[in-house]
């Protein structure tokens, strides 16, 4: 080898060296962008998570506010644990970044603020502080922070997007270059060989062959990297949009979901879930049957451990809506649930856990029963009453025929007493029939236009006598003439018996109400009650100071030949009378019952010709202030409704749930200028003893007292006093109004 190609050879393989070592920084820089590409991806997944911690502290705030549930709150508070956190991570994770990190550092504030909104809604509903959740809801602060904090994300990942794909691009640069860096090696490599062609042919040729299969392996290997890259961004976009809306429609759906793995230890569970079962990922199914009875769909039969959801889908086996009822021992209320279940198989077609699907069937069931409980009293009714058609046909020849026997035999005294008694026998067994008729609603009545009060009037002159010095009777009927179109005496059979049950109720002595009111039941109460026509009643009510009743026995009580009586002392057929006979006129009959506060039995009776037109004749006007009513009322329905009518007339309003909240909202300086409570309240106190406690704190205290009971039913037995006022359930707007401005303008105290 000469000299010259020496030197030709020497700096060609210094330019080989040089171009090599380009190649190897290139090859480093090629690391670098893929590692710049994944860290890109990582950061746009992290923003998705902090976005999703903030819909759901979202979500779950509303779900708070409409149901009040106590999962939404556990929900929230995990949502709000880790919002800071993702926060901090994804602030390290833009640390090169001055500019995202300064987005960061302002959204950051926005965040904590809308989160502390949600939460002082959370409490205020919990409180139940509606003026303080109206000054929220009108300042509109948080839907705004909460666009601000989704608009910097959105910016974030717009931004992270931009760089993916300027990372992306200049990966692909780097490669070209790279490849083009190769190529001039090779070029550089034949320039070599061409100059020691001379030296070795065959070299030459099997470096030419080395260099073309380098060379288009090479190609290969770039277009092959270009197109992964391009099929990895396109998947992980495609991945992201699945899972977000996957996630999506997990957490909204309302049946609950619950994935368990072979050990019934669950695995993953959605809102719903955590809601109606109370279970949660990491819980196992196994232990939480011990806080609950689980039985089949009668409600009696208890379900055996193999025939439980989580067991029979783990043995393999698909099933549909089984039916179960879970009574938790904690005295939550009873779920009806509906479950489906599916087991899931891994690779090798092995069972490696289960899919449960629980559909609440509370609300239809209980449906269903009210459903089911009119039918029955319809289906018992017509029974009784064709039976009793054939007890009346057998008991005239009977009668009949005893009648001519004891006739017949006067000369013969021993036999004669034997055929009275046989007469007497066949007497109670017609009075018997009577009653199951009545019940049946087929009994003869003789309806005509009968004055109320002065019925009520005449018949409680024949109760004090029947009933005994023990029993106080007092009367409450309202001004006015007042007629219903019924049969008299059917309403005279009707009173008694329903004052010999509340006598009964009252062994040690008491007080029994008749009253009377002019009342009109609109639409939302007659979807309320089965078989109620809107419009214009004469209302009968009887009230006792006696034990009460459950709502077991409540739901029974017109069911012939029920008692609660020892055996001998009742038949069973007194309220299965009276309710026969108000639904054979055309009316309408309701129980309000509290054990150990006593029963009120209502008779809503068709009015009479004469007094339709006064009593569908428009009321006036309601008389609405601009006072703040302070509202005490346990029942949720009854305080919303009572809120809004005050609200609608132009009061400012105050509700507590219990008089525990009622006395808190005052020791802290709420001020109002009625107290309306409720008499049977919780918290420690019955409305009456709240009211003296506030009167003790604000002399002068102005009071209206609200009760299930009719008027003056628990007058002189520790509930209410004389000159007390007193707004009876149900009642009407105008009623509302009326009462609330008489006791606004000096009528009502909180003590006579």
């Amino acid at each position: 080898m000469i000299p010259t190609q020496r030197v030709i050879l020497g700096a060609g393989l210094a330019i080989l060296l040089i171009i090599t070592a380009a190649s190897i920084g290139l090859d480093v820089k090629s690391r670098s962008d893929a590692a710049w590409v994944n860290h890109t991806i990582g950061l746009l997944k992290k923003i998705s998570d902090l976005r999703v911690l903030m819909r759901r502290a979202e979500s779950a705030a509303r779900g708070y506010e409409l149901y009040r549930n106590p999962s939404f709150s556990d929900e929230f508070q995990a949502a709000r644990a880790g919002i800071a956190p993702a926060l901090a991570d994804l602030k390290r994770a833009v640390r090169d970044n001055p500019d995202q990190v300064a987005l960061i550092e302002g959204t950051e504030p926005l965040a904590q603020r809308r989160i502390e909104i949600a939460a002082e809604v959370m409490r205020l509903r919990a409180e139940n502080d509606q003026a303080g959740i109206a000054v929220l809801q009108g300042k509109a602060e948080g839907r705004g922070l909460m666009e601000a904090v989704m608009g910097n994300l959105d910016r974030l990942s717009a931004e992270e997007e931009r760089l993916l794909t300027a990372r992306t691009s200049d990966s692909r640069r780097t490669g070209i270059v790279l490849l083009g860096i190769d190529v001039a090696g090779a070029m550089l490599i034949l320039l070599l060989v061409a100059l020691l062609i001379r030296e070795s042919q065959r070299a030459r040729v099997a470096l030419q062959s080395t260099l073309t299969e380098t060379t288009a392996a090479k190609e290969v290997l770039e277009a092959a990297v270009a197109e992964r890259t391009e099929h990895l961004v396109i998947a992980h976009d495609e991945l992201r949009l699945s899972v977000n809306v996957l996630q999506s429609t997990f957490h909204s759906m309302a049946e609950a979901v619950l994935v368990i793995d072979t050990e019934s230890n669950v695995l993953l569970s959605n809102p719903a879930a955590e809601r109606m079962l109370l279970h949660r990922t990491g819980m196992n199914l196994g232990n939480l049957r011990a806080l609950s009875g689980v039985f089949h769909g009668d409600g009696v039969t208890p379900l055996r451990p193999e025939e439980l959801p989580s067991a029979r889908v783990l043995r393999g086996e698909p099933f549909e809506e089984l039916e179960m009822i879970v009574r938790p021992h904690s005295g939550n209320p009873v779920r009806h649930l509906m479950v489906s279940g599916r087991p899931m198989l891994n690779g090798q077609g092995e069972i490696s856990g289960a899919v449960l699907v629980y559909h609440d069937a509370t609300t239809s069931r209980e449906t269903e029963r009210q459903l089911q409980q009119s039918q029955k009293l319809d289906a018992i009714g017509k029974l009784t009453g064709g039976v009793a058609h054939d007890f009346n046909n057998m008991l005239t020849v009977i009668s009949g025929n005893t009648e001519t026997l004891v006739a017949s035999l006067k000369e013969q005294p021993e036999l004669q007493r034997t055929a009275r008694l046989i007469d007497d026998a066949a007497e109670r067994c017609a009075e018997l029939i009577q009653h199951l008729l009545a019940f049946a609603r087929r009994q003869p009545l003789e309806p005509r236009n009968v004055e109320i009060n002065a019925a009520i009037s005449d018949i409680a002159k024949l109760l004090r006598p029947t009933l005994g010095e023990q029993i106080q009777i007092e009367t409450a009927l309202e001004q006015g003439s007042m007629t219903s179109h019924i049969d008299p005496s059917r309403l005279t059979n009707a009173v008694l018996n329903m004052a010999i049950n509340a006598r009964d109720a009252m062994p040690n002595g008491g007080k029994l109400l008749l009253e009377t009111h002019r009342v009109v039941l609109d639409e939302a109460y007659a979807q309320a009650n089965a078989e109620v026509r809107p419009g214009p009643y004469v209302m009968l009510a009887v009230s006792d100071t006696g034990t009460g009743m459950p709502a077991d026995v409540q739901e029974k009580a017109f069911e012939p030949f029920f008692t609660t009586k020892e055996v001998g002392k009742g038949s069973g057929l007194g309220l299965s009378m009276v309710y026969g006979f108000v639904k054979q006129s055309g009316g309408h009959i309701k129980i309000y019952s509290e054990e150990g506060h006593g029963t009120t039995i209502k008779l809503y009776l068709p009015p009479g010709e004469g007094m339709a037109e006064a009593i569908i004749s428009a009321a006036p006007p309601a008389a609405g202030g601009a006072e703040t009513i302070f509202v005490v009322e346990d029942d949720s329905l009854v305080r919303n409704f009572v809120t809004a009518q005050l609200q609608s007339l132009g009061y400012q309003t105050v509700a507590a749930a219990d008089s525990k909240a009622a006395l808190q909202l005052i020791e802290a300086g709420q001020t109002f200028d009625l107290l309306f409570t409720d008499v049977v309240i919780p918290g420690g106190m019955s409305g009456r003893q709240l009211a003296e406690e506030v009167a003790k704190r604000r002399p002068g205290l102005k009071v209206l007292y609200t009760s299930g009971y009719t008027d003056n039913a628990i007058v002189h037995h520790g509930k209410l006093d004389d000159g007390v006022m007193l707004l009876t359930k149900p009642y009407r707007r105008n009623q509302l109004a009326e009462m609330i401005r008489k006791a606004l303008n000096g009528g009502g105290t909180a003590a006579p």
